[in-house]
């Protein structure tokens, strides 16, 4: 009796869906694992939503500082992971190789990105479930409806994954760092997340209203704080972003 080919090797890929998967659990605990990632995406958020909740700095019109902050603070969340931690942790892996010789893998270019998005919700996930505990503990009484929450959180992360893929694959490695820690702050500040639109002069705000960031903390701000139904317009602005974003980052997005 023999055992031939009883331990036959059979080289050759995993299937596709396992290597997505197993891509994006990496990409998970690569994001965070990174320090600096968690002040974009944890610490700051929070610390916006707490601070300014608890201390009359700004004035947010009408109703509780909670209740105008939390759905800016979730746009931020948002921005702080699709947007600027993508831009960057996508930037250093294409200036030192890794995107090339991941894209010499069985893994094809369109699995590595599509790991990397679902990295991005996952921590999006966390952070939501995270800031929301902390808003309900600080009094948060949200309305309106989950599903347009929902869609206003989906598009969100799309434009702005595709703004960041754009950026991490076009300017170098440190050009990406410093704008998109640049873009960070200034929309912090200028992006209806801590300061109501209606501060800002009328041709700014007819600026101002277009970003992306102030379509997202808008829109959730009418749906989770004024009760509002589906906020159609906010909802055209973040999928035009959408679409632009993730076009030109697939037509100019250089792995090398």
């Amino acid at each position: 009796m023999t055992a031939t080919g009883m331990y036959t090797p059979k080289p050759g890929a995993a299937p596709l869906g396992r290597m997505i998967a197993t891509q994006a659990v990496l990409e998970t605990k690569m994001l965070l694992r990174n320090g600096e990632q968690l002040l974009l995406t944890v610490v700051i958020p929070t610390l916006v939503l707490v601070l300014f909740s608890s201390v009359d700095i700004i004035d947010t019109d009408e109703g509780k500082a909670v209740d105008f902050l939390t759905p800016g603070v979730l746009a931020l969340a948002v921005m702080s992971t699709a947007f600027t931690g993508q831009a960057i942790a996508t930037g250093f892996e294409r200036r030192y190789g890794v995107l090339k010789r991941l894209a010499s893998s069985p893994l094809p270019r369109w699995g590595l990105m599509t790991a990397k998005t679902a990295s991005v919700l996952v921590t999006e996930i966390l952070q939501v479930i995270l800031l929301t505990v902390i808003a309900f503990a600080l009094g948060w009484s949200p309305h309106g409806n989950p599903f347009a929450v929902l869609l206003l959180l989906v598009l969100g992360t799309a434009a702005f994954s595709g703004l960041g893929l754009l950026m991490a694959g076009t300017l170098k490695a440190e050009a990406t760092l410093a704008a998109a820690n640049l873009v960070f702050l200034l929309l912090l500040v200028g992006g209806g997340v801590m300061v109501p639109l209606s501060k800002f002069p009328s041709g700014a705000q007819d600026v101002l209203g277009l970003l992306p960031i102030t379509a997202l903390s808008d829109g959730l701000r009418d749906v989770l704080q004024h009760g509002a139904g589906v906020p159609w317009g906010d909802l055209g602005i973040l999928a035009v972003w959408a679409v632009a974003g993730l076009a030109a980052a697939g037509r100019f997005f250089r792995w090398e």
